[in-house]
């Protein structure tokens, strides 16, 4: 089961990211192979939150991830957005052909209601990844999660049907994990 993880970071709390960062990432080395993408999302340089998109046994093994991160135990984290998610391109991050840089980066977080929108893939080159953001059942449809290269939060936007959604949020984010 494919499961999207977002923990948004407290305000002020990059000292204490920062002091977590060796922990943060030996605690994701034990889900390497799970992993679909993983990165920050940033306000300039400063880290807004952490998203980790991951192949997990069940619902338990998803919630564990989430609150057993370092910094969500330690308090750096204010929520986490958490959903079954289904990866409609069938790759992982590292497998985009547009590779680790070049252009900007955004999560394209679509929050639904009502009838499903955007089930199918658009066409567009700087997609990273993209599928539905799913209840725990793993069918009812509660959104639509997308990362992609775009040139600007707004054509980062477009990605999504304007009106099908109660919100969209966009957020700035770069390929994750240990620098090589």
């Amino acid at each position: 089961m494919e499961f999207l993880c977002y923990h948004r970071d407290r305000p002020g709390s990059m000292p204490l990211r920062m002091a977590l960062l060796e922990a943060h990432w030996s605690y994701m080395d034990g889900f390497a192979e799970r992993m679909i993408a993983r990165g920050p999302t940033l306000d300039g340089e400063i880290a807004t939150g952490s998203l980790h998109i991951l192949d997990l046994p069940d619902q338990a093994a998803a919630r564990a991830f989430a609150f057993d991160e370092p910094g969500y135990q330690a308090g750096a984290y204010r929520d986490v957005l958490l959903r079954r998610w289904q990866n409609a391109l069938g790759r992982t991050m590292w497998e985009f052909p547009g590779g680790r840089t070049g252009g900007d980066r955004y999560l394209v977080l679509g929050l639904g209601e009502g009838e499903p929108a955007d089930l199918a893939v658009p066409d567009l080159d700087g997609l990273i990844a993209f599928g539905p953001l799913l209840a725990d059942d793993g069918v009812t449809w509660l959104g639509t999660a997308a990362l992609l290269v775009a040139a600007d939060p707004a054509a980062a936007r477009a990605v999504l049907t304007p009106d099908r959604y109660a919100a969209i949020e966009v957020h700035r984010w770069q390929f994750g994990g240990r620098p090589s």
